[in-house]
């Protein structure tokens, strides 16, 4: 049986159509449907609930040497109020996950898919008797929130004291929101707008997520709108961009990759992938024709097979179909032409560079 999140009855009661999603009851989208809610994000501000994340507390005197073993950012790299984003490797240097990683005084919070939590568990533990640390699932007790676009901090501003100019991109503070104390609220998001995720207190949920909507300006937003607006932004998905089948420098996220900063899980593989040369780069994609490009679409490089559809769209904002593809390094220059196969027709295609939209709003 599909968990859910503490707002589940606010989304039916808002008419959203709900989903079995990463093991959770979600709404992929609300009666105005995902264009509507995808340019109220490009264009104003929206509420997403993305309560079904994973949250990990990690504690002790050697937290942040752990999570800098399992993780390939450099944590120790991070001042206290400040968040990363970086990847779970397994030994073979395939990415187990991607995640945020945020820093308090006294401990680190973990943020992993909800599709992959209870293996991400599993994954880290097996390194944790080399550390003095703990480890903590807290996922059932903290809701998410996600409140995105460029109205973002002037909606935020009505309901908290805080400064929010002092907050800057990937970083956060604890706050009192809407009478809800010790409320994370981080300048980040998955949107590529500006926008703040607040995590608090699951069972305040339904009173935090009521008194932002309460502005008026503010409108609900499903994954299918989330899914299209971090498509834009070249923002990965695993399972569909990275998964346990690809590296981070396959991937394009190498810039996540610190192999200076000592030993991690998954290094001499990337070192060796490194010296030996990438064989094929994940690219993005767009289609001139009024196509559609779904994830699993084959993909033909000069008459050959050559992969597939990772991610696909038709883009609300710019109006043409946009995808990902890994293609072979020589393939993976930007403007090289390619056939995605649809429907048992071979479609033109062209690498093009990521983000698709360069306008958005995040800082």
């Amino acid at each position: 049986m599909s968990q859910r999140t503490p707002l589940h009855d606010v989304h039916v009661a808002l008419g959203a159509k709900m989903v079995p999603f990463a093991g959770f009851e979600m709404p992929v989208q609300y009666p105005a449907g995902i264009t509507s809610e995808h340019r109220s994000v490009r264009e104003s501000v929206a509420l997403f609930d993305v309560s079904h994340m994973g949250e990990f507390i990690v504690r002790g005197p050697q937290a942040i040497d752990f999570i800098n073993h399992v993780t390939t950012n450099d944590v120790a790299a991070l001042s206290v109020g400040q968040a990363q984003y970086s990847t779970i490797l397994y030994e073979n240097g395939t990415i187990v996950d991607d995640c945020l990683v945020y820093r308090f005084p006294d401990h680190l919070m973990v943020v992993v898919n909800a599709s992959n939590k209870d293996k991400d568990l599993a994954h880290i533990r097996m390194y944790m008797d080399r550390f003095d640390c703990s480890l903590e699932d807290v996922s059932d007790h903290i809701a998410l929130l996600a409140l995105q676009g460029p109205r973002a901090q002037e909606v935020m501003g009505k309901f908290t004291d805080v400064n929010l100019n002092d907050i800057a991109y990937y970083h956060f503070q604890l706050a009192t929101v809407a009478g809800i104390p010790d409320v994370i609220l981080s300048r980040t998001g998955y949107t590529g707008e500006d926008g703040f995720e607040l995590y608090f207190d699951a069972s305040r949920a339904v009173e935090m997520w009521n008194a932002i909507m309460s502005d008026g300006s503010v409108v609900p937003a499903g994954l299918g709108a989330r899914d299209t607006l971090r498509l834009e932004m070249g923002m990965a998905l695993y399972g569909n961009d990275i998964d346990d089948t690809t590296t981070p420098y396959e991937a394009g996220l190498g810039w996540l990759v610190k192999l200076k900063k000592g030993d991690f899980v998954g290094k001499p593989a990337l070192e060796r992938q490194k010296a030996a040369g990438i064989p094929r780069k994940l690219i993005g994609f767009t289609m001139p024709d009024r196509a559609f490009p779904r994830h699993g679409y084959a993909v033909t490089c000069a008459g050959s097979p050559c992969g597939e559809v990772r991610s696909g769209t038709m883009s609300p904002t710019l109006g043409i179909a946009i995808g990902t593809a890994y293609l072979p390094l020589d393939m993976a220059k930007e403007g090289t032409e390619f056939e995605v196969d649809i429907r048992g027709k071979r479609l033109p295609a062209v690498v093009q560079k990521m983000p698709f939209y360069k306008n958005a709003s995040h800082r």
